[in-house]
């Protein structure tokens, strides 16, 4: 993958008056060039319309999107990503960590927890490697594995999912408590009598966010 050229790309469909706003919503954290999401894609699409969905991901390139400025291309990096998901190995876990570490927040952590859901679903060794991230000082990783299972409906393994979200009760912090609640309510939508169950088990272990997201579809 030719970064330079893409990169050259991107800066020309920069939009300044998209700028301030975009920085604001995500605290000043990042520099945006004011790329908004449906632009992005249009341009992603012309950009990787000729990979063949085969071939290996392009770390290199992906790295180089990441120690980017610009936030949009890491959010770029992760539409690379994405396109080529099926030939994600095991070995790439490692790769995929250091993105989850480098320059975190939820913008590219909640695009990164369904890349890694769906590897555990081919790969079972993942679900002890994010059985160990629930118990990390990381609350990236936390968060990761806690909502690696969004969407997976009758897929769910509940018996990583009670662990994980066990592993993290009495946390304060924000990002955790509401990945938590997201977790047990997207699976309630399949199986209300599970969360429920969950709940009355745990709610005096929980916090009253968790409590409230989860409960929202019961």
């Amino acid at each position: 993958m030719d970064f330079e050229k893409i990169f050259s790309e991107m800066k020309q469909i920069w939009v300044k008056d998209n700028v301030i706003p975009m920085e604001k919503y995500m605290r000043n954290k990042f520099r945006f060039l004011g790329i908004k999401t449906p632009e992005r894609r249009k341009l992603a699409k012309k950009l990787f319309k000729n990979i063949d969905k085969n071939t290996e991901i392009d770390w290199d390139f992906v790295f180089k999107c990441w120690e980017n400025d610009f936030r949009e291309m890491q959010y770029l990096a992760l539409d690379y990503i994405k396109i080529l998901q099926k030939t994600l190995l095991l070995k790439d876990i490692t790769n995929l960590k250091k993105l989850i570490v480098s320059k975190s927040w939820w913008d590219t952590i909640d695009n990164i927890d369904l890349i890694i859901g769906q590897m555990a679903l081919e790969f079972e060794e993942i679900d002890e490697i994010l059985l160990e991230w629930s118990i990390s000082e990381n609350i990236w990783l936390r968060r990761i594995a806690i909502d690696h299972q969004l969407l997976r409906k009758e897929n769910t393994k509940t018996e990583v999912l009670e662990k994980i979200l066990t592993n993290n009760f009495w946390s304060d912090e924000f990002f955790i408590n509401k990945a938590i609640g997201w977790a047990l309510r997207d699976f309630s939508k399949t199986n209300p009598v599970w969360v429920k169950n969950f709940l009355e088990k745990y709610s005096s272990k929980m916090s009253s966010l968790s409590i409230k997201e989860a409960s929202k579809y019961l």
